[in-house]
């Protein structure tokens, strides 16, 4: 009946008139304040074993296109930035790097090496700096503790919806500080953030959906020894 105001013609007379309740049918999350709905949302991310998430990011100077899977004990996806794609993959500390001869040979590589390293798995030293600036993008705790973050006085803004999905939006500082919807369907996980500063816009779905995460065939892979080529 949507909000139309119903009546019924009973024998005691003419009963049951009143507006549509908004949060009916939800997990109750839109009646808490936006500071409780930002700690739900938190808990929810944290315990979940799975999540996809794909959007970009802007950090250090660069902007990355990101398209990950996560898991408490890795992940694996893809990230692009500056004209180039390149795979990821973390099974717990190992970190592999998959990409084509042209993103190996970027600013004069070494062709011959490039060639050797394109479109395999290359396994990625822990000392090396390219394991550190890389290994946050597959760590789900790292993204999810880091991104869910808004700046500012928290305040709630209004009911949304993303991907079908009835939310609940909070932001900081008035959207300045960045923006969140969380699910008002089943549990709140956040569904949609904006950064602050214009510094990216993630989605985030599949929670609790798994998804294959091992080590690629031992000839599928390559270790290219202590440092990875430092183009």
């Amino acid at each position: 009946m949507g909000a139309v105001c119903a009546l019924a013609v009973t024998g005691a007379g003419l009963t049951g008139c009143s507006s549509e309740d908004p949060d009916a049918g939800t997990n109750g999350v839109g009646k808490l304040s936006a500071e409780k709905i930002q700690a739900k949302a938190r808990t929810a991310a944290e315990s979940a074993e799975a999540v996809r998430l794909h959007g970009t990011v802007a950090a250090g100077g660069s902007t990355y296109t990101l398209d990950m899977r996560l898991k408490p004990d890795g992940g694996t996806g893809s990230v692009a930035a500056e004209g180039t794609t390149f795979g990821l993959l973390r099974v717990g500390e190992q970190l592999f790097l998959k990409a084509d001869a042209e993103f190996w040979s970027h600013d004069g590589g070494d062709a011959a090496a490039a060639e050797k390293l394109a479109d395999k798995y290359v396994k990625v030293p822990q000392s090396d700096p390219v394991y550190k600036k890389f290994s946050g993008f597959t760590d789900k705790d790292v993204l999810i503790g880091g991104l869910l973050t808004l700046h500012g006085t928290v305040e709630t803004d209004g009911r949304h919806e993303q991907a079908g999905v009835r939310t609940i939006r909070i932001t900081g500082d008035q959207g300045a500080g960045g923006s969140l919807d969380v699910s008002l369907e089943g549990t709140p996980y956040p569904l949609r953030l904006v950064r602050a500063g214009s510094a990216g816009t993630l989605s985030l779905s599949d929670w609790n959906k798994d998804f294959a995460l091992e080590e690629p065939a031992e000839d599928d892979t390559l270790d290219y020894g202590k440092q990875l080529p430092t183009s």
